[in-house]
């Protein structure tokens, strides 16, 4: 059997599947212990025939390097603003244009703030701020331990967030690899996927 073509049926229905063939999606990953999840979502998402881009910051190489994420994807993978794979278009504009959807996944406390306040200095953020999101959804999944997710701040900046057009996945809650229980972990793999999929069901190609 070849199971580089068998997308994993644990992760999808057959119906949801296919409905992401052909699809243009930006998986962006930053600097979190639960970047481990995402290489499932990355390579479902590439078995079902979407055109994946995966893009990191440089904390998220630390914990899975991008040659793991290019081998899932079949796709050079951005790890910095200032990576160029198209000479036409050296700030990634033109790959933000193309989108149909993206996901941060893990979104950490540190990238929520981020992009609640207008940065764009890494391969993620510089992306994402070319985004239109009146046309392409924009996904968030934070993932930080408890006492990081009940901060103030990580709560202002989710409202910012969400009045500017992100869609912020709500966390799970369990164990977590500071060896504490509560609010913060990344949902699964499948919970990841279906919310892409159902992002993509109002927004036609």
């Amino acid at each position: 059997m070849d199971h580089h073509r068998d997308p994993n049926p644990d992760l999808l229905p057959e119906a949801a599947l296919a409905s992401l063939r052909g699809r243009r999606i930006l998986v962006g990953i930053s600097g979190g212990i639960a970047a481990y999840k995402v290489c499932h979502v990355v390579s479902a998402l590439a078995q079902a025939g979407s055109e994946v881009t995966v893009a990191m910051t440089e904390a998220a190489t630390r914990f899975v390097t991008p040659l793991t994420f290019q081998a899932l994807s079949g796709r050079p993978v951005f790890v910095s603003q200032w990576d160029q794979f198209e000479q036409a278009d050296p700030q990634h504009v033109r790959l933000a244009h193309d989108l149909d959807a993206a996901l941060v996944a893990p979104c950490t406390m540190n990238t929520l703030a981020r992009l609640a306040h207008g940065f764009a200095d890494d391969a993620v953020t510089a992306i994402l701020a070319a985004v239109d999101r009146a046309r392409t959804p924009v996904l968030l999944a934070p993932s930080m331990n408890a006492e990081m997710w009940s901060q103030p701040s990580t709560a202002r900046n989710r409202e910012t967030l969400r009045g500017d057009g992100f869609s912020v996945i709500e966390p799970a809650s369990g164990w977590q690899a500071c060896r504490r229980t509560g609010p913060g972990r990344l949902p699964e793999p499948a919970e990841l996927l279906a919310a892409i999929v159902a992002a993509l069901g109002g927004h036609d190609r």
